[in-house]
């Protein structure tokens, strides 16, 4: 197909400059089609990383078009500022692609806000175009598993029941893990041949195994002579930092390990006053650092811990999973065993899997992976070669271009 035959359309309120995972990877899938389609995005301004960037209203880069929405970018991080910024956003993409989306276009929407996929599907019903739902998160399910709302109440059921009907019209469904297709089966009931199982990619130009001796993180925090254990990302309600806590409580007097914190979230304050009230001295958190760093804060341990609630399997993959893959850092997955997460671990050899029931067998985990230094080595070079060969950007690019090849 030559470039311009068909149009694409992206809606997604975070993109380019900001870097956190929803817009890194969907800059980077728009762009990687862009080579071969007429690729469009429709988004707001940075409201993340890149948060108060000045950005021009419409803008080619590498071949996209990018036209940002009108929009409230008010505090996200109170609730009631956030939905207005979610409904001020969503109408104003809902109207612009009413007015530029043609018949036969092809729009694919993310779930960030939760609302585009339904911007999409109508967007999609009503100019004849095909509708292609990104799943980063799934909901209702990560709003009842983080506490936000309850399960089986009003919200969950109508949340829910909307949701069945997406998932069942739309042409095709991108989920990021067997976890994740697995919830969407069970949203839908029955006829899920629509949803196809992409992964997250890793960062294999720009991440690779480094010596930890020379890491310039660890020299800073004085930790080279430590047995580092890292948390990378995002300290909010779907990650399990209380489990955590009691783990690094249990191990507070043995000066030889000690835990990395490195990112931000809602349960960072919790953290802070955590380590005050139980004179935590194995512990250091470390605010989040640009994704340019990302070779060096991820090799900034001797391995490397991935928490998600139990209830939130399915509703989420966490992407950082495959660019400690590509750092060469064995993996404790402290989720559920079914998870994506889980089975990758143990697939690939590359890591422990501990759910988050008891904080002992984190512990023994942790204690394992310092006494046999041979075995994590190896397990570090299996992760590496699986993030190269299985899991590259080129790769997984290839995906998406055979998504929309098989649309046309």
């Amino acid at each position: 197909m030559v470039a311009g035959d068909k149009n694409i359309w992206f809606l997604s309120e975070v993109y380019y400059p900001d870097e956190q995972g929803t817009a890194f990877y969907t800059t980077g899938i728009a762009e990687g089609l862009a080579g071969t389609y007429s690729v469009h995005v429709l988004c707001s301004s940075p409201t993340v990383t890149a948060r108060g960037s000045r950005v021009a209203r419409k803008v080619t880069r590498n071949g996209v078009d990018i036209q940002r929405c009108k929009g409230t970018t008010l505090n996200k991080d109170i609730l009631l500022l956030r939905l207005v910024n979610i409904f001020t956003f969503s109408i104003s993409t809902l109207f612009k692609a009413l007015v530029n989306v043609k018949k036969g276009d092809i729009i694919v929407a993310v779930t960030s806000p939760p609302s585009s996929p339904y911007m999409a599907k109508i967007v999609s019903w009503c100019k004849g175009a095909t509708c292609i739902l990104r799943l980063e998160d799934v909901y209702p399910e990560i709003l009842v598993a983080t506490g936000m709302i309850k399960s089986n109440g009003l919200i969950d059921t109508c949340f829910g029941l909307l949701n069945k009907y997406l998932f069942k019209s739309a042409d095709r469904i991108v989920v990021l893990g067997r976890d994740m297709k697995a919830l969407a089966e069970k949203r839908i009931g029955s006829g899920g041949n629509h949803i196809r199982i992409i992964r997250s990619w890793a960062d294999t130009d720009v991440v690779f195994p480094a010596p930890k001796a020379e890491n310039v993180l660890l020299k800073e925090l004085g930790l080279t002579d430590k047995f580092v254990v890292s948390c990378v990302g995002n300290m909010g309600r779907a990650q399990d930092i209380e489990f955590i806590f009691e783990a690094i409580s249990l191990l507070n007097a043995d000066d030889t390990i000690h835990f990395l914190f490195i990112g931000s979230g809602s349960k960072r304050n919790w953290m802070e006053s955590e380590i005050a009230r139980r004179g935590l001295r194995n512990v250091t958190i470390v605010s989040q650092r640009p994704r340019s760093e990302q070779s060096c804060f991820l090799n900034a341990c001797d391995i490397s811990m991935i928490s998600l609630l139990l209830g939130v399997t399915g509703a989420g993959v966490p992407s950082r999973t495959y660019n400690l893959m590509a750092a060469g850092k064995p993996i404790i997955a402290v989720t559920r065993e079914d998870s994506e997460v889980s089975l990758l671990v143990r697939e690939e050899n590359i890591g422990w899997v501990v759910p988050p029931v008891d904080a002992g067998c984190l512990v023994q985990a942790i204690i394992a992976a310092r006494s046999d230094s041979n075995k994590l080595r190896q397990m570090g070079v299996r992760a590496y070669a699986s993030a190269k060969e299985k899991f590259s950007r080129e790769k997984i690019l290839d995906e998406y271009h055979d998504l929309i090849e098989n649309l046309c």
